[in-house]
């Protein structure tokens, strides 16, 4: 007689499996979508012969997410204005727990850029050695690679997703004040408190997909940025609630209207200051996330 039923086994990986599969695609419904099709796999597969429950779901998922990463990218290519990857909410651990400024920096929405810049596999042997400590004869193993193949593209990924040291806030305590004030002020309406939150450099990325109406190309300099706040602010003058919660991480505005949410933004800081904003308002990329935030 089995021990545990299919369900029961692999819901205790769940969590692990959607936040590795998360960490390769950008996208928490695709994320979902590959970690099922895991579930389907694993519920009728042989388990007499599956020694390791956890090690073949998580080799099942990353080749899933290897699959779906290269027709992601040439749907990107079409993308209307910038791609930003689907925001989720952390504070519940839903991308497991992120103890440190580092574990929180990995799922952060630069960070995640970054690894746009990889291919898939790189991505995969990036994801696996650093946010989820594989050895790279593990990762041999689940990539169907040799060892020193697998050095090879964690050397070129961590080198071709490195910033320059001080890019961003050192430290959390800070870069939550600056949101805390930024939250404040464009509640208010307070132009000159915002104005002192931003770098003169400052970009705002803003992701409508086509679906709703959004800058089609990155807003840089400070003046831009204002003037392009103040056209928001007149367009939703009425009935728009200003909230903040963490998201990949670091603390993040959220914009509601009555029990729609309209978009949420994240912040790079550095100095003191902010210096970039990305904003999703992509309605079909806010699904996961407005059900995560919706009060219960």
């Amino acid at each position: 007689m089995e021990s545990a039923l299919p369900a029961d086994e692999f819901e205790a990986h769940r969590g692990r499996l959607f936040g590795l599969a998360y960490r390769l695609l950008g996208s928490a419904t695709e994320a979902e979508d590959a970690v099922q099709d895991a579930y389907l796999r694993f519920a009728g597969a042989d388990r007499a012969v599956i020694e390791r429950p956890g090690a073949w779901l998580a080799k099942a998922v990353t080749n899933l997410c290897l699959n779906r990463l290269t027709s992601a990218r040439a749907r990107r290519e079409r993308y209307v204005g910038p791609w930003l990857p689907e925001p989720v909410a952390t504070a519940d651990d839903t991308l497991g727990p992120l103890e440190s400024a580092e574990r929180r920096e990995q799922v952060s929405m630069a960070m995640l850029l970054l690894l746009e810049r990889l291919t898939p596999a790189e991505r995969a042997v990036y994801v696996l050695r650093e946010a989820f400590g594989y050895g790279h004869r593990e990762i041999a193993d689940v990539l169907g690679l040799t060892e020193a193949n697998s050095r090879q593209l964690y050397r070129r990924a961590a080198a071709r997703v490195a910033v320059p040291e001080g890019r961003f806030e050192a430290a959390p305590e800070r870069r939550e004040a600056l949101v805390a004030s930024f939250v404040s002020a464009a509640r208010e309406g307070d132009v000159a408190a915002l104005e002192r939150l931003l770098a003169a450099d400052v970009t705002w990325w803003s992701d409508g997909g086509g679906k709703v109406s959004a800058a089609l190309r990155p807003i840089e300099g400070r003046e831009k940025v204002l003037r392009f706040l103040a056209g928001v602010a007149q367009r939703h003058a009425v009935g728009v609630e200003l909230s903040s919660a963490e998201l990949n991480g670091t603390p993040a505005l959220v914009m509601w209207a009555g029990g729609t949410l309209l978009g949420v933004a994240a912040f790079e800081t550095a100095d003191g200051l902010i210096t970039q904003v990305r904003c999703v308002m992509n309605p079909d990329k806010l699904d996961f996330v407005r059900r995560q935030l919706a009060p219960a």
